[in-house]
């Protein structure tokens, strides 16, 4: 046998043992992540296209499409309706089908936020944006200092052991930093970064946005959202976003499932990296993370920080009262045009009127979601207190 010989069947040997490695999933296992196809403004075949990139630099990788049918060789759940595709989608959640989806105009309730991840345009580094959609709390602070948790959750999940964190200097982020200074010191571990201009200090400037001076940028949602956009698609003039991981997991105290945001413009680039971003969620046990995170933090005192950063927040009458929640039902309408301040008291409103609503954030902001049946009564009583116009705004 000549060396030439040898050397080929060497190889081949190789070859055919990686083969079965991965057969035998010996480089992990194998991670189902959802795409739902239904809600774009771009073409469908942007986003197949995107979930394909994904699984051809995933070994290991499977996407299972959930929307009208479409010509791929990807798995494809048929579904012809948004409401619908939701549906099935959190069925596939559920029942363990998939690990992870990934879907577009999405109803997270209150105290949910997503966190996006960038790569900033100074030096190239990945960026946290905590947050990104959601409300974490209707009281801005809180719901600041909660975002700043849910940051880390998520750069912990990806695998970052002990990730910087910065507050963007918005009203209210000197509040936000004593905060999560209180909870460092009642013994959560922080690690605070450092701006990159001189005067230094935890509080981010402008110039920290573009150099991603932290791993974790924290933010009100509604900034939050505009960042994604303009990293996700400054190079094209916004109406397609080309670059970025989209905007991120949904993160909370009773969030039970992986369910990760895609604007209605993001592009190929940007639905490839979200799937992958999912399936590396997974793998690091994102809900995992989230309880042990959330668990460290009550312990230091964070229920008692945010009590007291609210506890100037002025109590309306509804809110004074005892009322209870009607007998639940399923809420697939939505009534929005609603601030958010006064979201929970709008609910309290429809309960006092014996019908059963609950509050989340829809396509235009927050939302008041009730049976499909009952949304116009609903717009009614809730425009007779103020909350809405008279036309009672759906999503």
């Amino acid at each position: 046998m000549t060396d030439r010989t040898a050397i080929k069947q060497e190889v081949g040997r190789t070859l055919l043992s990686f083969a079965e490695a991965l057969d035998r999933e010996e480089f992990g296992p194998k991670v189902r992540v959802g795409l739902t196809t239904l809600g774009s403004e771009l073409e469908p075949i942007h986003l197949v296209k995107g979930a394909e990139a994904a699984v051809r630099r995933s070994p290991g990788l499977e996407v299972v499409l959930i929307g009208p049918k479409v010509d791929t060789t990807l798995e494809t759940v048929e579904v012809n309706d948004e409401a619908d595709m939701h549906k099935v989608m959190e069925k596939l959640l559920d029942e363990g089908s998939i690990q992870a989806c990934v879907t577009m105009h999405y109803n997270f309730p209150i105290g949910v936020s997503t966190v996006g991840r960038v790569v900033t345009p100074g030096f190239g580094r990945e960026m946290f944006v905590a947050t990104t959609t959601g409300t974490a709390a209707t009281h801005r602070v809180a719901a600041m200092v909660k975002n700043a948790l849910y940051g880390i959750i998520t750069a912990k999940a990806m695998g970052i052991e002990n990730p910087t964190l910065g507050v963007l200097n918005l009203d209210g982020a000197k509040q936000v930093e004593r905060a999560l200074k209180t909870l460092k010191s009642n013994g959560y571990d922080l690690n605070f970064s450092e701006s990159v201009r001189s005067d230094g200090g935890s509080i981010m400037r402008g110039n920290d946005l573009l150099t991603g001076s932290a791993d974790v940028m924290v933010t009100d949602t509604l900034t939050g959202n505009i960042m994604m956009k303009v990293f996700s698609s400054y190079t094209t003039g916004g109406s397609y976003e080309a670059m970025g991981d989209g905007y991120g997991p949904g993160i909370g105290e009773d969030q039970k499932r992986i369910i990760l945001i895609l604007s209605r413009a993001s592009g190929t680039p940007v639905v490839a990296n979200a799937i992958q971003y999912a399936a590396s969620l997974v793998k690091g046990n994102l809900i995992q993370v989230m309880k042990d995170e959330l668990a460290k933090a009550k312990k230091a005192g964070l229920d008692d920080i945010l009590a007291g950063l609210t506890a100037e927040t002025k109590k309306t009458e509804a809110t004074e009262e005892k009322i209870t929640a009607p007998p639940k039902e399923i809420v697939t309408g939505s009534i929005s045009g609603i601030e958010v301040m006064d979201i929970e008291d709008a609910v309290l409103v429809l309960w006092k009127a014996g019908i059963y609503a609950e509050s989340g954030m829809g396509c235009t902001g927050p939302v008041v979601m009730v049976a499909e049946e009952r949304v116009a009564q609903a717009a009614q009583l809730l425009a007779k207190a103020g909350y809405v116009g008279m036309e009672g705004d759906t999503c």
